[in-house]
């Protein structure tokens, strides 16, 4: 499977968040790749509020089977959510549990007036009912269960996706 580059991806991620920025938008990424998706978007936008990171290991329904993240970090978010349209972001979307686990821990912080979702990739297979209103590509046929689509982040700072076939 020939995966696009992911530089177009975030252009075109650009030109499809714009027009819904409002001054108070805030824009939150979910560690690891969606943090390293958020910087780059939440620079190109030029939004004001700081971009916001979280790690939703604990929020997680399936904590017990998966655990903490190899490297864990502290969600930080310094700004009001309270009332604001957020744009929360990852790498990937699969089952939709990191999603459901991040609006979770998002809701700790504040009542947004609108939460949208910004993933660089949907995998496909799906537990979950969840959608994302700005995504850089959808996967035409879902990848098996064993499969996994992984945004890399290279020394220089260079983003690929890359599919590991397990």
């Amino acid at each position: 499977m020939h995966l696009p580059d992911v530089e177009s991806l975030i252009a075109d991620l650009v030109t499809q968040i714009r027009p819904h920025l409002t001054p108070a938008t805030g824009m939150v990424g979910i560690h690891t790749g969606g943090v390293w998706l958020a910087e780059r978007l939440h620079a190109a936008l030029g939004i004001a509020t700081p971009l916001g990171v979280m790690d939703v290991s604990f929020y997680r329904d399936d904590y017990s089977a998966k655990g903490l993240h190899p490297s864990p970090r502290k969600t930080d978010i310094r700004f009001d959510v309270d009332g604001a349209p957020i744009i929360v972001v990852d790498d990937v979307l699969y089952t939709g549990r990191t999603t459901r686990a991040a609006l979770n821990e998002l809701f700790d912080y504040g009542r947004p007036a609108r939460v949208d979702l910004c993933v660089l990739a949907d995998r496909g297979g799906r537990e979950l009912p969840v959608a994302a209103r700005f995504c850089g590509i959808t996967l035409q046929a879902p990848l098996s269960a064993r499969d996994r689509l992984q945004l890399e982040k290279a020394e220089d700072g260079a983003l690929t996706l890359r599919l590991a076939h397990a």
